[in-house]
């Protein structure tokens, strides 16, 4: 290791502060690359991290409560292009999430930093995916309005690793590997394909991602004593007033770690008693 090499969470903060979409797919790349090849330091300075007003982000999309985002149907170019920039949104922001996983959080394993560095590699390039797409369907990332909800649920776990694994891998963007498949089916049946390969690519690796969170969500039960299910339970009813809505992709959450008994209470929480049929609808993640 060069005696200079930078820290990774340095660059992750740089990630995090830029504003410029392509930039800081960029930096993200350039900071993933030099933790693989043993460029950067994982080591740790002893200072806290900074406060993060806001993470960088283009003038544009305008930020909006969910309620307020018009509902458009597939069926028109304009419809897939809101779908497309809504999950481009997410995207983005995720990115901005796994570098904070970085940068917020100290004194974990190194293999905790090397797979938020990787799943910020691939949220970035799930970003450039979909942003080629947009341009194909004649717009551009911040031409339609957007909500802040990821981020919000950042801050909202800013205090504690434990509730940051629990709340945005396991419950955030477990979510949209629920709705994603129905999404799926529904852009084939009008046509779009080629958005549909992306989604694909997309949920496939998500799970991935849902798993790293419950893999260091157990970790951190573990290290502080406590019992997983009823800790996650816990947390859902402190931070959302109960079980995420249904329906539920089981098989895709089962291979993202959630155990049988865990499955098991969110489908015992739907009002019908439960399914795992695709959802219908994007996700608010």
């Amino acid at each position: 290791m060069p005696e200079q090499a930078p820290r990774l969470r340095d660059l992750a903060r740089e990630c995090i502060d830029c504003a410029d979409p392509a930039r800081k797919l960029a930096l993200t790349a350039v900071a993933h690359r030099a933790l693989r090849e043993g460029r950067a330091s994982l080591g740790d300075d002893g200072a806290p991290p900074r406060v993060i007003a806001a993470p960088g982000r283009p003038p544009r999309p305008r930020l909006v409560p969910p309620r307020d985002l018009p509902r458009r149907g597939l069926g028109t170019p304009d419809g897939r292009a809101a779908l497309v920039h809504a999950v481009a949104h997410i995207e983005f922001n995720a990115i901005n999430l796994a570098w904070d996983a970085v940068y917020r959080f100290r004194a974990m394993p190194d293999d905790y930093y090397r797979d938020w560095a990787a799943i910020a590699a691939d949220e970035a390039r799930h970003y450039a995916l979909l942003s080629a797409r947009l341009a194909q369907l004649g717009h551009a990332y911040g031409d339609f309005d957007a909500h802040d909800g990821l981020w919000q649920m950042a801050e909202a776990t800013a205090g504690s690793v434990l509730a940051r694994m629990a709340l945005v891998p396991r419950v955030l963007e477990a979510r949209g590997l629920d709705v994603t498949p129905g999404m799926i089916m529904r852009l084939r049946a009008a046509g779009d394909d080629i958005t549909a390969d992306i989604l694909e690519v997309i949920l496939r690796e998500e799970v991935a991602h849902v798993a790293a969170g419950s893999r260091w969500f157990r970790w951190c039960c573990a290290r502080d004593g406590l019992e997983p299910v009823a800790t996650f339970r816990g947390l859902l009813e402190t931070h959302l007033r109960g079980s995420p809505k249904g329906p539920f992709n089981l098989d895709a959450r089962r291979a993202a770690g959630f155990g049988e008994d865990e499955l098991a209470a969110l489908v015992a929480s739907l009002p019908s008693g439960g399914s795992d049929l695709p959802g219908r609808h994007i996700a608010h993640r």
